[in-house]
């Protein structure tokens, strides 16, 4: 069963968000009606603003069209607006229009046009961007790759306590990309993602702990962060807590749970969990393996 690192680079995607002036307005007053999923009249509010040139409302107006919120999903139209907004220096404007470039939705896919709007973005201090931008130096799309620069921009990101962009950077130390390698860095990185419950981070703290991967081996301290991610659905994190307690490692052996967290695991797709779940099947009385089925059918994800 697998107990290796995650190495995904985490990616960013559509942002939503509300840029509310400091007084009562035509613009909050939108902003109220499409918090409250009365979105016809959000359009009715905005679109007069967006067509007198607010940058604020054009991107709402994008996020609208984006989503089809009360209208029919316009990617095309939704750019439109994503751009005006984006002209004007709208830092979330920019992210979701590069967002748009690099996922070819509503434009051509374009990374390199993708990357320099996520600049635009991320000299504005947007940590969304500064983590997309950092992701487009790492796997050298748009850009030409520089594990340097991926850092500077993970740190950036990392630094005013973006999860995806603490994991990353979490990743960069433990590959020695761009840094030296440094695991109480990673380490570091990774605890404050998972610390924010940041699956992929939850579930490389528990193979580091796991394995004495750069830090005293604690199956103890595996087990609880394995379980976090497991908790949340991490198919990798399921596979190996249901290692954990089929081996008994910080933990009393119980085959019963072993057999739902692989059964769990194994419900997602993952091949190596079906194979030992299968092979537990031996292992249990038919009480025990009902009980372990039940147990499994009532698990719900942590909210």
């Amino acid at each position: 069963m697998s107990c290796s690192l995650g190495a995904v680079v985490a990616a960013i995607i559509l942002v939503v968000s509300f840029v509310v002036p400091l007084a009562a307005g035509p613009y909050e007053d939108g902003i109220d009606s499409y918090k409250r999923g009365d979105y016809s009249t959000a359009m009715r509010q905005l679109r007069p603003l967006a067509d007198r040139g607010d940058a604020s409302a054009q991107l709402m107006l994008g996020n609208i069209y984006s989503f089809g919120h009360g209208v029919p999903k316009d990617h095309a139209e939704a750019v439109k607006w994503f751009r005006k907004a984006a002209d004007q220096g709208s830092a979330l404007a920019q992210l979701n229009l590069g967002v748009s470039y690099a996922n070819g939705v509503g434009v051509p896919q374009d990374d390199t046009e993708a990357a320099k709007l996520y600049r635009k973005a991320a000299d504005q201090g947007l940590a969304n961007a500064q983590s997309g931008l950092g992701n487009m130096y790492e796997t050298g799309h748009g850009v030409a790759q520089d594990f340097a620069e991926a850092v500077k921009w993970y740190r950036k990101a990392a630094d005013q306590n973006f999860a995806s962009a603490q994991f990353n950077l979490g990743g960069m130390y433990i590959r020695g990309q761009g840094v030296s390698q440094n695991y109480g860095e990673a380490i570091k990185w990774y605890r404050k993602a998972g610390d924010q419950r940041y699956a992929a981070a939850q579930y490389n703290l528990g193979v580091i702990y796991a394995n004495g991967q750069g830090a005293p081996q604690d199956y103890a301290e595996a087990l609880s962060w394995y379980r976090k991610a497991a908790d949340q659905g991490h198919t990798g994190a399921q596979l190996n807590l249901g290692g954990m307690y089929f081996r008994g490692q910080g933990v009393p052996q119980d085959n019963i749970r072993a057999y739902v967290w692989f059964h769990l695991s194994a419900a997602q797709g993952n091949k190596d969990a079906k194979t030992v779940r299968d092979a537990m099947v031996e292992l249990l009385t038919p009480t025990q393996l009902a009980d372990a089925k039940k147990l499994a059918d009532e698990w719900k994800p942590a909210k």
